[in-house]
């Protein structure tokens, strides 16, 4: 026998009733992003290496140490799985000009790789979602992203989700930040920890991300981004918060928060839960107007965020707002296989009709016997038999035999006979139940 084969850890098969949820997970998202004017775009799962090092920048974590990078053995190209994809929108968008008639929004939707170690929630394949908007550089959009993000927790259900939002500012006033960052962190050098220090002079601006608690009371005390902002930057971030009270969208004001990449400038915001442990970030965004020109094209306005799809639906499990299992309509009921003919035609005329009809299939030896088809049938969730038995079959007919009560303490309703030569007429009763 040959030796059992594994998915790769963290990487994980994602197979019924699960997937289920999943797919009822990606209709509500597409729906609302149409409701929203946003189209989809699809990119390659793998891009040049150069792409993220250039977008994400050489010292950030991804970069670094979480990036599935390979080189091509038939032309030698530095390759890399893609550790997150707006970079790729913002490729794909200079590659095909999609902004040179003005901006577009976009969203996209799939799997995204990191090498790190699998937990809850943070996965090595994970599959993210993400809505971008191109070349537009008012607040006007920044608000209408996170409108759509908090509209999208009230679609699905969810409660507890709270945002934040910050002001990185431009180029310029993050390099002052900076430098009175690294003055004030080398005054503490002694309460860095080696992380930390790494960074001290290639990224400060992420220490202030920091998870150690014994650094926290140090970095609460460190320089605030937003004192360096000059009259645009802060006019921006004033009009964004101006549009989020108008909408009433709660939020909170959180200097500290910066975010992972380095193409990121002025508003910056995440949506934040305390139901999953530590992996409590369920979106996170902002804009990146400098991405366009580090790509190789004439600078050009962009925000944009994403979710963990695994996230979103750790939360849904977590707050019992996940939808019932699909079930068919129906479940048909073949007792002799010689009737398979007749049965699979009528069954194809209810499915263009619209009804979900799952038919019992049979074994080498036959169909089974009605009891254990019935007992399939009942199952299989079906609210609805249909029983192609001899005599139904005999008469023009077919047996439709409720399966569930219409509602708690009341017996199904009795079985009924009706036409094969015309499905139109009861087919719509069946699918309104």
């Amino acid at each position: 026998m040959a030796e059992k084969l594994s998915a790769v850890k963290g990487m994980n098969d994602i197979a019924p009733p699960v997937s289920a949820h999943w797919e009822w997970l990606e209709d509500k998202l597409r729906t609302l992003m149409q409701r929203y004017g946003y189209r989809n775009l699809r990119t390659p799962i793998v891009e040049p290496t150069a792409l993220f090092v250039r977008s994400l920048g050489e010292v950030t974590d991804i970069v670094e140490k979480e990036m599935y990078s390979f080189e091509d053995r038939l032309n030698g190209e530095q390759l890399t799985l893609r550790p997150e994809n707006t970079a790729g929108v913002v490729r794909a968008a200079v590659e095909h000009s999609l902004i040179y008639d003005g901006g577009k929004r976009l969203y996209y939707m799939g799997p995204m790789f990191r090498h790190e170690r699998p937990q809850r929630g943070r996965y090595r394949q994970f599959h993210q979602f993400g809505a971008e908007a191109l070349g537009f550089a008012g607040p006007d959009v920044d608000a209408e992203l996170i409108v759509l993000a908090c509209d999208l927790w009230a679609e699905l259900g969810l409660d507890g989700i709270e945002l934040e939002i910050n002001s990185l500012g431009q180029p310029a006033e993050r390099l002052a930040h900076r430098a009175a960052l690294i003055s004030y962190l080398e005054e503490h050098a002694d309460l860095l920890d080696e992380d930390a220090r790494r960074r001290l002079h290639s990224n400060p601006l992420r220490i202030l991300d920091t998870k150690n608690p014994a650094m926290q009371a140090m970095v609460n005390g460190a320089p605030h981004l937003m004192a360096f902002l000059g009259p645009e930057s802060l006019d921006h971030f004033n009009r964004l918060r101006a549009l989020l009270d108008a909408q009433g969208i709660a939020y909170r004001i959180n200097p500290r928060l910066v975010r992972g990449m380095d193409y990121y400038n002025l508003s910056v915001f995440e949506f934040v839960t305390t139901q999953l442990g530590s992996q409590g970030t369920v979106c996170a965004g902002g804009r990146y107007d400098g991405l366009f020109e580090q790509i190789g094209s004439k600078v050009a306005p962009a925000v944009g965020w994403a979710l963990g799809m695994e996230r979103i639906l750790e939360l849904l499990k977590e707050q019992g707002k996940l939808p019932a299992q699909p079930v068919p309509d129906a479940y048909a009921v073949v007792p002799d296989a010689a009737a398979l003919p007749q049965v699979m035609k009528l069954l194809r005329e209810l499915r263009r009709l619209g009804l979900n009809v799952q038919m019992h299939a049979g074994s080498a030896d036959g169909m089974g016997s009605m009891k254990s088809q019935f007992k399939k049938a009942d199952g299989s969730g079906a609210r609805f038999a249909l029983i192609f038995g001899e005599q139904e079959l005999a008469q023009g007919m077919v047996g439709v035999k409720p399966l569930r009560a219409p509602s708690e303490g009341q017996a199904p309703a009795a079985q009924t006979l009706q036409p094969l030569a015309d499905p139109s007429a009861w087919a719509a009763g069946l699918r309104s139940a």
